[in-house]
């Protein structure tokens, strides 16, 4: 029997393009064909660029982040010069106080325990257009001041003198009025309770106004150290209370009032309580 011949399907050219023979009318044109097998797949969509934050945008938000203010409740022997040191106060406290000061007041170096402070917040000029300096009171001897500053917060509140460049733009007589009311601004100053009336009623019953008025006849008298001054205090008492920045002798006014109200604060509460020998 005879083999069936077996039907080949033709190989596709490699040939990209080829040429097709199509008659019309006896006329024959050439057409490009594309083979089959010279078709390529379209490229693959690149892939769309991840997003990034420019860099200023980002700088923006650190520097956003960076400039929020922070909040610091004051305690007990703080000083607004400590404060700017801890928290790196760009222009140290003189920037710190400027930002604060409605809540400082008038004279940065009082500043009260439990109050907050703010840092970073901008100075009272560039909120209410209103100039941040400080009363002329309170700058008065500010720079002479600031070198000692860091012991001056380590000594006990009554212990404390007010700087004497600051007192001095007051004047006050020298008769017992201005020594009294000396005194008192430098109470007032270290937290030292007392009144006018309380200091004048007890240097009238001791000695009766005279600065230099020494007891030289009562028990003190006899142990060797007589009762001295407006208030009539003997020396341990006036060495033990005695405030720095008033004179060291126990004869001066100022000093003989202050240190005897620093005494009678510590054992009595106040000047104003003591009516009689104390």
């Amino acid at each position: 029997m005879p083999a069936q011949g077996k039907h080949r399907r033709p190989k596709s050219t490699s040939l990209g393009r080829g040429l097709a023979a199509l008659t019309t009318g006896g006329a024959v044109l050439a057409l490009p064909v594309i083979g089959a097998t010279s078709a390529f797949a379209a490229p693959a969509p690149a892939a769309a660029p991840q997003a990034v934050a420019p860099a200023a945008v980002v700088a923006q938000a650190n520097s956003a982040a960076k400039a929020a203010p922070a909040k610091h409740f004051v305690v007990a022997g703080e000083t607004l010069s400590k404060i700017a040191r801890e928290h790196s106060v760009s222009g140290g406290w003189e920037k710190l106080y400027e930002g604060n000061r409605k809540i400082v007041g008038s004279n940065p170096d009082l500043i009260h325990p439990g109050i907050k402070l703010v840092i970073g917040a901008k100075s009272a000029a560039s909120s209410d257009g209103k100039s941040s300096k400080a009363s002329p009171s309170a700058a008065r001897g500010a720079s002479a001041d600031r070198a000692d500053r860091s012991e001056r917060i380590d000594a006990a509140p009554v212990a404390k003198a007010a700087p004497a460049a600051e007192r001095a733009a007051v004047t006050y007589t020298n008769d017992l009025d201005g020594w009294i009311k000396e005194s008192l601004a430098v109470m007032a100053e270290q937290g030292i309770p007392g009144t006018y009336e309380g200091i004048h009623r007890n240097i009238m019953r001791e000695s009766s106004g005279n600065p230099a008025a020494i007891n030289n006849w009562d028990s003190n008298a006899v142990k060797g150290t007589p009762s001295k001054g407006l208030l009539q205090v003997i020396d341990p008492t006036f060495q033990a209370y005695h405030v720095p920045g008033t004179s060291t002798d126990s004869y001066d006014p100022v000093a003989n009032i202050t240190a005897a109200c620093n005494y009678a604060a510590d054992r009595y509460g106040s000047i104003d309580n003591v009516f009689g020998a104390y």
